[in-house]
């Protein structure tokens, strides 16, 4: 492995740091706001934590098609970023309206969604080839850093001022307009050519023929479908351990640790055995937090434990998808390319998170989160008949 890292990777990590302070603390807040001071279902909940996710799809093909055609991702990718800033002084105006909240996440989640292809093909158009799980590893280690930070101001603020929703937002925006100030004065364009290129949606839909990029969309895909959010994962966790309701902010703290510890060392270690192995191995991973959910009364300890394979599972999968993407795509598409497979894994989560509400809803949670393992379990088999097969 050559050299150092480019400066790229770390002022984007930077980037991700402050706006992911500002993203964690809305994630952190809304289970506890949606729930349990709006009284919402867990339909309801689904549903709008599926948008959450979801919205984030399309927008992500558009984004990084943008970003390729005019061969400007840091522009596209400050677009989003500052769309997504805006939305944190708009969130209290929505009040107790499930309508209106939706919206803005959807907001929200449409600058998550045009920013992410453009930011990572500036990651990986900076690094060499055998550094990328590196670079990712890096990136997302910086990123967890802010996942880290927000939800514990979020139980500080809520500790010290109640459950209002408006300094939690305010300090949110504030986190997220320092984000776009970093992005804009210290990230550097890495830019091939001089003129925009002659990029095409039908060149961009043609990445599917190759055979290496249709499998990992595809697999990509089918595991998302069995990924349910974040949020479910904490708000189930809280549920059977028995733990108090007030931890629950928290909860989000344990992953983001982990994932800081690991995220690093694994995409290294990703970049000598491979990169998909390692994918693929987080999956387990996630399989083994799962279970973790069917021990009753298991209190810290099963939370420990859950939280501790939910971060690995992040560390092994989040940058190392895009790393052993960014190896193979063209320079040209690279965008458009990474974009093509967080839509289908966005739009496969999505689908997750209002499925998985509507079966909390009509049965019990032991039994929706048996079928939850057991359809994993269905899909790792499958995505490990298709790499054999490929």
């Amino acid at each position: 492995m050559s050299g150092r890292l480019p400066s790229t990777v770390f002022a984007l990590g930077t980037v991700s740091l402050l706006t992911d302070i500002s993203a964690e603390m809305v994630t952190a807040f809304l289970p506890v706001y949606l729930i349990y001071t709006l009284q919402l279902s867990y339909v309801q909940f689904g549903l709008l934590d599926g948008l959450y996710t979801g919205a984030t799809a399309v927008l992500r093909l558009i984004g990084g098609f943008v970003s390729d055609r005019t061969s400007r991702p840091k522009l596209v990718a400050l677009f989003g970023y500052g769309l997504s800033a805006v939305t944190k002084l708009v969130f209290p105006m929505a009040g107790a309206s499930s309508v209106a909240i939706g919206g803005v996440l959807a907001v929200d989640r449409a600058g998550k969604g045009i920013r992410t292809a453009p930011r990572d093909a500036l990651i990986s158009l900076a690094t060499s080839p055998d550094q990328l799980g590196a670079a990712f590893g890096v990136h997302r280690a910086m990123d967890t850093v802010g996942a880290l930070c927000g939800p514990l101001l979020t139980f500080l603020i809520l500790a010290q001022l109640g459950s209002a929703a408006g300094p939690v937002f305010v300090v949110s925006f504030c986190f997220a307009a320092i984000g776009v100030v970093v992005l804009l004065t210290f990230v550097r364009e890495h830019r091939a050519k001089a003129k925009p290129s002659k990029v095409s949606l039908r060149a961009g839909l043609g990445l599917l023929r190759d055979r290496k990029f249709r499998r990992a969309a595809i697999a990509a895909t089918l595991l998302g479908l069995v990924t349910i959010s974040d949020a479910f994962v904490f708000v189930v966790l809280q549920k059977v351990s028995d733990i108090p309701v007030g931890v629950l902010p928290l909860l989000p703290l344990g992953t983001a640790a982990m994932f800081l510890l690991a995220a690093a060392p694994v995409g290294r270690l990703a970049d000598r055995v491979g990169r998909w192995r390692m994918f693929f191995i987080g999956h387990v991973l996630l399989l083994v937090t799962y279970v973790t959910l069917l021990v009753p009364h298991g209190g810290f300890v099963a939370v420990a434990v859950a939280l501790t394979a939910h971060g690995l599972f992040y560390a092994c999968t989040d940058g190392i998808l895009m790393a052993y993407a960014g190896g193979f795509v063209p320079a040209e598409l690279r965008a458009t390319g990474l974009a093509t497979i967080q839509t289908g894994q966005a739009l496969a989560r999505m689908t997750s998170s209002i499925v998985f509400g509507v079966m909390l809803a009509g049965m019990t949670m032991a039994v929706a989160v048996s079928a939850l393992v057991v359809v994993l379990v269905v899909a790792l088999v499958a995505v490990a008949f298709l790499v054999r097969s490929s």
